[in-house]
């Protein structure tokens, strides 16, 4: 299987205080990084674990088992519910 490579052709232009740019050009050198490498790999790191963090989750033991139960367990529609649908399909149009 052959590598893929991907081409740059986006852009992000950023403004920094000169202080944050002084820091980052610190930070960059310590990890023998430019700036530009230093910045995308900081961001990507950080989005990642965003990303992750919302699409992921993690339950205790109690919590697992009440949503394990809740998935297997069938609904039971009460009346508002029952009536709350009938007003959905009556008053909402879906494409």
């Amino acid at each position: 299987m052959g590598t893929v490579i991907e081409n740059k052709n986006e852009r992000i232009n950023l403004r920094v205080k000169n202080s944050a740019k002084r820091m980052i050009d610190l930070a960059a050198g310590f990890e023998g990084k430019t700036v530009s490498h230093f910045i995308i790999s900081s961001a990507m790191e950080r989005a990642e674990k965003t990303v992750q963090e919302h699409q992921m989750m993690t339950l205790n033991r109690e919590n697992s088992r009440q949503f394990f139960d809740a998935l297997v367990e069938p609904v039971r529609f009460n009346q508002k519910m029952t009536a709350a649908f009938e007003a959905h399909e009556k008053y909402v149009v879906t494409k």
